[in-house]
């Protein structure tokens, strides 16, 4: 791998509550870059973006703090583009998930670009499909155009959409985690799922079937949410989900072929909260997975 430029990104502004605006810093802290640098991999630390941490929204109580997520993704993907005109892939500490679409318009003017978004939810909520208002919960919405998404995310990258469908797979989503709305959409839409059981009988097949199906593209983005990971296991993201998603191994193992793509252009990590992890052993372990995943040594 040639240099891989960090990107830090605290935000919480998409959240459903803060505590995702310390991810960057915590990630740091865990040992993020040495481990990095200790399996052979170059780094260039961009640093952070400013702090920004939610709090409750009360004039967008459907689409909260629709604004600063509009403005976080823009300085993000300004940030993204940087990187990929020096050459490097970037891997994108967040914040929520809101972060992704700050990496995928960043990428978006280089030409055929293809997403692996691995995560046990779809993110295809509306303001007027959910009541929560967490945008976080809405990214690929907005990504894809979607009707009733807010204009301010929708339109503040290169094109619009950023994404078509043909350019998207969902990858280890868990299918009692969609909504309604979300099954309709996915459904009109034709996007393209490996589900979390395909994930876990073989994890190497499952992210190979998904490079397969984005073959044409000329740049592979990954979007890791942590909350594909069962809580029980790695207790870091924001989502405590008890006893659901894939264990922390499988989704390593997952994200080992899929790192492994030479057409890498960017891993963003979305949804860890330190506030879950006291004693930090959990960010310790995420940071080590990292590294071997994007590591020429970690290759079979």
């Amino acid at each position: 791998m040639t240099t891989l430029e960090v990107i830090g990104v605290p935000s919480s502004m998409g959240a459903f509550a803060p505590g995702q605006e310390k991810a960057p810093a915590a990630l740091r802290a865990a040992g993020l870059i040495d481990r990095l640098v200790a399996a052979g991999i170059g780094v260039d630390d961009r640093g952070d973006a400013r702090v920004r941490r939610w709090f409750p929204d009360r004039l967008h109580a459907r689409a909260q703090h629709v604004d600063a997520v509009a403005e976080v993704a823009a300085e993000t993907a300004g940030r993204v583009r940087d990187a990929a005109e020096r050459g490097s892939p970037a891997l994108v500490l967040g914040g929520d998930c809101t972060v992704g679409l700050g990496t995928i318009a960043g990428l978006r003017e280089a030409g055929p670009l293809g997403l692996v978004y691995f995560d046990l939810h779809p993110d295809m909520n509306v303001p007027t499909s959910v009541k929560v208002g967490a945008l976080d919960w809405m990214g690929m919405a907005h990504a894809l155009g979607l009707d009733g998404t807010e204009e301010r995310l929708r339109t503040f990258g290169p094109r619009e959409p950023l994404l078509d469908p043909d350019e998207v797979v969902l990858f280890g989503v868990g299918a009692d985690k969609c909504t309604s709305f979300e099954r309709e959409q996915l459904a009109a839409r034709g996007l393209r799922e490996i589900g979390a059981p395909d994930v876990i009988a073989d994890p190497e097949v499952a992210a190979g079937q998904a490079l397969e199906m984005l073959d044409t593209s000329d740049r592979i983005l990954i979007h890791l949410d942590v909350d594909v990971v069962d809580f029980m296991d790695l207790p870091i993201s924001e989502n405590a989900g008890r006893n659901e998603g894939l264990d922390f191994d499988t989704t390593m193992r997952a994200l080992l072929t899929l790192a492994a793509t030479p057409k890498l252009a960017a891993l963003t990590v979305t949804e860890v909260n330190p506030d879950h992890d006291p004693d930090g052993s959990a960010t310790r372990r995420l940071v080590n997975g990292l590294a071997t995943a994007l590591s020429d040594d970690g290759r079979p």
